[in-house]
């Protein structure tokens, strides 16, 4: 719900002016809800306009698929044992939604709206839930395949931490060595692919239409701005966020990563909307 708020929060003001959204959160970590929602100053004197109805309904799609999991043990132990069960399902329902409410939050950030004519709300939740599928591997086989390296070198008591609950240093290295590995081999090809996607669906209208339509790999790859790729999502984003945030991701328990990984997604479409602003 916190995070929900905040995020909601941050979509509607930040843009707007700065300290309006400090005061924001100030009202809301007091838990004055009613301040929150009535609140405005003489630095925020567009606020009827800006706080849209349309942001008041992504708040509530937002806190509609946590909040039940919060409320009801039942529904989040079936949701630990669905998920044990059918990862593969999971990632790909749980990237396909929060993946694609993040970039709409994004593209909320940097147009003004939650879509566009050629967003295609529907094939990115396709997209998104594969490539889901694909993270929730890539996770598995380096959170396996790192630890092993690390003993095999003579690092067997950081991998016997890493293996126990709690914080310890020995956990914290081996979860760092991970999303490094990861993020640096894996996500490169993963964030040009995301983007060739991208590209294909608005070039089909946001239709789904781009779910059968061949990507002309070729063209698309050729056309790709490979400066700001270069200079911003690989140089910027990976070793400033990608790389904590997944060390985050890999110490905790692995019932919880791949969620977490697809929370991230939020993150990571306002990420992209700023780095837009800057283009």
């Amino acid at each position: 719900i916190y995070t929900a708020t905040l995020t909601y929060i941050y979509s509607t003001y930040i843009y707007n002016n700065t300290k309006s959204l400090f005061m924001g959160i100030n009202l809301f970590i007091k838990n004055n809800f009613v301040t929150l929602l009535r609140f405005e100053n003489n630095y925020t004197k567009n606020y009827k306009t800006t706080m849209k109805r349309q942001d008041l309904y992504f708040a509530a799609i937002m806190l509609a698929i946590f909040l039940p999991f919060f409320l009801s043990p039942e529904l989040y132990s079936w949701y630990k044992t669905f998920n044990v069960e059918h990862s593969m399902i999971m990632a790909f329902l749980k990237f396909g939604i929060l993946a694609t409410l993040g970039e709409m939050l994004g593209c909320r950030i940097s147009t003004g709206n939650y879509t566009t004519p050629t967003f295609g709300v529907v094939p990115r939740m396709v997209i998104w839930g594969l490539l889901g599928m694909a993270i929730s591997m890539a996770m598995t086989v380096f959170a396996a395949g790192i630890p092993a390296f690390i003993k095999g070198m003579g690092g067997e008591a950081l991998v016997a931490e890493f293996a126990t609950e709690g914080l310890s240093w020995g956990k914290f290295i081996v979860a760092l060595s991970i999303s490094v590995m990861m993020n640096t081999f894996f996500a490169p090809v993963f964030m040009t692919f995301h983007k060739i996607t991208d590209a294909h669906i608005a070039e089909n209208g946001g239709s789904l239409k781009a779910l059968i339509t061949p990507i002309d790999m070729r063209r698309q790859i050729t056309s790709l701005n490979w400066d700001r790729q270069w200079s911003f999502i690989f140089k910027k984003t990976i070793p400033l966020f990608w790389y904590p945030a997944h060390t985050i991701t890999f110490m905790l328990p692995g019932e919880l990563r791949v969620l977490f990984a697809a929370l991230l997604g939020v993150a990571l479409g306002v990420i992209l909307a700023i780095g837009a602003r800057k283009k």
